[in-house]
């Protein structure tokens, strides 16, 4: 092996981040994984039955550790390799998940990054601590989206599930093909929705969604834009963008936007 690529190694291993565990009284553990840096820092929030391993992720931890800027990733309460039961978790847990790491690891103003449920999780943690909020960027924001489409549906079939007491949703992404929700789950995500008044967020925003996202559609994106009141909001319209943007260029994408949006509030201060 020659030196350069041992040295490559060791530089590789220098910038990799390990998987640690957060410790709380009385609730789960959760995985993370960190690369100290420069403020502001990014905090990456996966979606729904996701962990803090996928290409986006990845891509995110690669781009930070470039820069020297700080960078959190994490598994949500029942999802990856944090302690819980995926099945149990509400949109509550997961935001208070996000809180935790903000408050105790999350070290100055952050960049909130969330795909798909994270972005809706995002909007929720940037309401909560607006201090510790520099910019957002959505990938494919899934905002309220659980619960306008179970209210979209027809009444009979609303009125079947609630007799089942749960609400099976089709999906590519899971194993079993399909993803359940109790009505509990519902319920409970109905206090977290956020399109159906103004949205007290008033730090720079990037929302990036595909046009062909089968999974939550693009005017979501557009409705987050309406309502958040931030004078600084663009959205990133891709023509053959699916839910996961894992594309090399939607990957590519997300890494101009965070770079773009450290240039800007670097140049605020």
């Amino acid at each position: 092996m020659s030196t350069s690529s041992i040295q490559k190694k060791q530089g590789d291993r220098r910038h990799k981040s390990t998987v640690q565990y957060a410790s709380r009284p009385d609730l789960p553990k959760l995985a993370y994984r960190q690369l100290k840096g420069k403020s502001p820092g990014v905090v990456y929030l996966p979606g729904y039955g996701s962990n803090m391993n996928g290409q986006k992720a990845e891509a995110l931890e690669k781009f930070c550790s470039s820069l020297g800027h700080s960078y959190l990733r994490f598994d949500y309460t029942g999802h990856g390799a944090s302690e819980g039961v995926l099945a149990e978790g509400t949109i509550g847990t997961w935001k208070k998940d996000v809180l935790f790491m903000l408050d105790e690891l999350a070290e100055g103003p952050q960049i909130l990054v969330g795909s798909s449920i994270g972005g809706w999780l995002m909007l929720l943690a940037a309401i909560a601590r607006p201090e510790k909020t520099a910019a957002l960027l959505g990938i494919s924001s899934a905002t309220d989206h659980l619960v306008t489409s179970f209210n979209s549906l027809p009444l009979e079939s609303r009125k079947e599930f609630e007799e089942k007491g749960e609400w099976t949703v089709p999906s590519k992404h899971s194993e079993e093909g399909f993803y359940k929700f109790s009505m509990d789950f519902l319920r409970e995500a109905e206090n977290h929705c956020v399109l159906h008044s103004p949205i007290p967020i008033t730090c720079p925003v990037r929302l990036i969604h595909g046009l062909k996202d089968e999974d939550v559609p693009w005017h979501i994106s557009m409705q987050v834009a309406e309502r958040i009141l931030s004078p600084d909001v663009d959205v990133i319209l891709r023509r053959h963008g699916q839910h996961r943007m894992s594309d090399k260029d939607d990957i590519k994408l997300m890494v101009y936007t965070i770079d773009d949006l450290i240039d800007k509030l670097t140049t605020m201060v």
